[in-house]
């Protein structure tokens, strides 16, 4: 029985990698549950198996390529240099497929469609959580840490939205790095004290 529970996580961790790579790639928004099972190789019936549905695996590869995101957070600092080439890296085009599924996918979880269930809980507290304990490791008290946690991804993902809705890459940019000044001249008075 364990033998049967291990070939069928290995099989459905296959199949979520190869979706991964597909919508990074080429992107798999617009694609149907069989285009997408014929470009990455297997047959629909196995994705239906291991992920439900379509918006199953869309789900489970937007947690994928958010997970592989944050664990590329917990590898650099949380400078300004640093963030804004985060920014560089948000704002590229080959993200917008991604970025699209993303926001698709959120909207569903808003509206608590089946399959969704915990993505906003990951989707907000994912990232708030990893970038809050920087932010106490580098002196920041619990509470302002929280906050600014809170507020670099609702601009992010504010300016992420912008992005996709009006393509204009300069303004989001520069919109972005006013938000990086301000907040180097809240860290030059001391936030950690506030």
């Amino acid at each position: 029985m364990v033998r049967l529970v291990v070939a069928s996580s290995q099989a459905r961790d296959r199949l979520l990698h190869a979706a991964v790579e597909h919508a990074l790639e080429h992107g798999i928004l617009d694609l149907s549950l069989r285009e997408i099972a014929e470009s990455i190789g297997t047959s629909h019936r196995m994705l239906i198996y291991h992920f439900g549905s379509r918006e199953g695996l869309l789900v489970a590869v937007v947690r994928e390529v958010d997970r592989r995101e944050r664990e590329r957070l917990g590898t650099a600092s949380l400078s300004i240099v640093d963030a804004r080439r985060r920014w560089d890296h948000l704002a590229h085009p080959s993200l917008r497929a991604q970025e699209r599924l993303f926001f698709e996918i959120y909207v569903h979880a808003l509206l608590g469609r089946p399959g969704t269930e915990g993505f906003l809980d990951e989707a907000v507290e994912g990232w708030i959580a990893p970038v809050r304990a920087v932010l106490v490791d580098a002196g920041i008290d619990e509470d302002n840490a929280e906050g600014l946690a809170r507020l670099g991804l609702a601009v992010t993902r504010g300016l992420l939205l912008d992005l996709l809705a009006t393509g204009d890459i300069a303004g989001t940019t520069r919109a972005f790095e006013l938000f990086t000044q301000l907040l180097e001249l809240v860290s030059e008075h001391d936030l950690g004290h506030v």
